[in-house]
């Protein structure tokens, strides 16, 4: 499986890196392995898995053999995403 990471999720990867230490090793294992994947109200996917005290969800998009990042946060709202 590849995967493509869009320039605004490179950006917010580098903006969380330097708030919470989310690396980009992290972030592709979450896509490859996460705990859990939900869809949003739009259809895209979501793998998210827990980190520390909140969870780190990577919105992607699936296109053949690929998965393309789009995004991605940490967030201390778990109850409000966790399924």
């Amino acid at each position: 499986m590849e995967i493509v990471w869009s320039h605004h999720a490179e950006e917010r990867q580098q903006q969380w890196e330097r708030q919470r230490g989310i690396t980009r090793e992290e972030v592709e294992a979450v896509v490859l392995n996460p705990e859990q994947v939900v869809a949003d109200d739009d259809g895209v996917l979501v793998a998210q898995s827990r980190r520390g005290n909140g969870l780190l969800r990577v919105p992607y998009a699936e296109i053949g053999a690929t998965k393309r990042i789009l995004t991605l946060y940490w967030t201390s709202q778990v109850n409000r995403y966790w399924q």
